[in-house]
């Protein structure tokens, strides 16, 4: 079988169109970072929080994650599942677990934030992550990748905000020899 070599703009796109989709828009999870964010960064604004949520989907894990979990939900929709897989991604199986394993693998390179918030988000489902759980028009099994990008936005948007305040604050101490002499 000939290799065929996927390029990183198809796959971003066709990404972002699966969650388009999905009703899942960038600004719905942007609310979710901010939400999020907002508590730590008083002066945070919604064009950051877009932009770490454009940022974390140009990640390929993230975009593969993304692919796969909507692919699935798409296919038990179809019937196009064999059981009992068909019936554990339709009846959104709580011991399922499958879902959770792929949006949180994705979790782990953006830090224990990005972890803890992932968590909080599969518990509390705010926002549109809620809508998803909730709707009865699609099957949503990985609404959890949701979660997953905006917990990793979240976490990319901590530790930028917190870069920027350092090298804001960061006082240089001249050496003694790079002293102005007086008199």
């Amino acid at each position: 079988m000939k290799k065929i070599i996927v390029t990183g703009d198809i796959i971003s796109h066709h990404a972002r169109t699966k969650l388009q989709e999905r009703g899942v828009e960038i600004d719905a999870i942007a609310e979710i970072v901010y939400a999020l964010q907002h508590p730590y960064a008083p002066n945070l604004t919604m064009a950051e929080c877009i932009e770490s949520v454009d940022a974390v989907l140009i990640k390929r894990e993230i975009q593969h994650a993304v692919l796969v979990g909507i692919e699935l939900d798409i296919l038990a929709e179809e019937g196009r599942l064999s059981e009992p897989l068909l019936s554990l991604i339709t009846g959104d199986e709580g011991l399922f677990g499958v879902d959770e394993t792929i949006a949180l693998g994705s979790v782990f390179g953006f830090g224990s934030i990005a972890v803890t918030s992932f968590g909080y988000l599969d518990k509390e489902k705010t926002g549109i992550i809620r809508e998803l759980d909730r709707s009865t028009d699609q099957v949503n099994t990985f609404d959890d990748l949701v979660c997953s990008i905006a917990a990793n936005a979240s976490a990319r948007l901590a530790h930028r905000l917190r870069d920027r305040d350092e090298a804001a604050t960061t006082v240089v101490i001249r050496k003694p020899e790079d002293e102005e002499l007086i008199g």
